[in-house]
């Protein structure tokens, strides 16, 4: 059981495609129309993404977080830009080592702060030995332009494409300060919208230039689920 149960969170982190002809963000196959797909998304109680307000200021755990490791890949699987990673790239969250499996973006953000909405959002997401997922979220507004994602977008693939980075970078490169954060639990926001996520949101946004939150847009379209109700979920904040 514990196997069958890390393969399928495995294959739920390492692909954003689960079902791929069955969804997607505009027509028939829209969010309103993803309960088709999978029950949970209509009826779950603890859906992302939401409107991160109403938070309780708490004393959380420092994030313990060590990216050693490169990117290396970046796939258009149609539905986002999803980066692969390799090397050492751990996060020690409630006393349990989760590894980073793959990072993606929404154009616009998914989650909001306060009601504001970001041009870019991305998703590290990472899985433990168990199978339990645990997304560290980050906010991009618009400024100078980012160094990391420059390196990213020298040629960005078309909708099916995958492409190795000749020269790797940092994965490290693409967070800002980690001192600040909302945490609550939620889901995938995406079929099959699992819930049971572990999800922390960076208070501190990095920058990217209009032409490069033009750039992503364009390849990607808006690919961002609609907000979700919080319900009876509680959110808490690191000052």
């Amino acid at each position: 059981m514990k196997l069958l149960r890390l393969t399928t969170s495995m294959a739920l982190v390492l692909s954003a495609s689960i079902q791929a002809a069955d969804w997607g963000y505009q027509g028939e196959h829209a969010p309103e129309h993803w309960g088709q797909v999978s029950q949970i998304c209509e009826e779950g109680k603890n859906q992302s993404p939401i409107d991160v307000t109403q938070a309780i200021k708490s004393e959380l755990a420092p994030l313990n977080i060590h990216y050693q490791g490169v990117i290396s890949g970046l796939t258009n699987n149609g539905h986002t830009l999803q980066a692969s990673v390799s090397g050492e790239n751990q996060w020690l969250l409630d006393g349990v080592t989760f590894t980073l499996r793959q990072f993606h973006f929404h154009t616009p953000s998914e989650n909001r702060l306060q009601g504001q909405q970001y041009p870019l959002e991305a998703h590290f997401v990472h899985t433990d030995e168990a199978g339990n997922i645990a997304v560290l979220a980050v906010m991009f507004e618009r400024g100078e332009a980012n160094a990391a994602l420059s390196q990213l977008m020298v040629k960005l693939p078309n909708v099916g494409e995958s492409m190795e980075l000749s020269n790797g970078f940092d994965v490290q490169s693409l967070l800002p300060s980690l001192g600040q954060f909302y945490r609550f639990n939620g889901s995938l926001t995406t079929p099959p919208c699992s819930e049971g996520v572990r999800w922390l949101v960076l208070k501190q946004p990095k920058t990217l230039s209009v032409e490069q939150a033009s750039a992503l847009h364009a390849m990607m379209g808006n690919n961002n689920r609609p907000l979700q109700p919080h319900n009876a979920r509680l959110i808490l904040s690191q000052e």
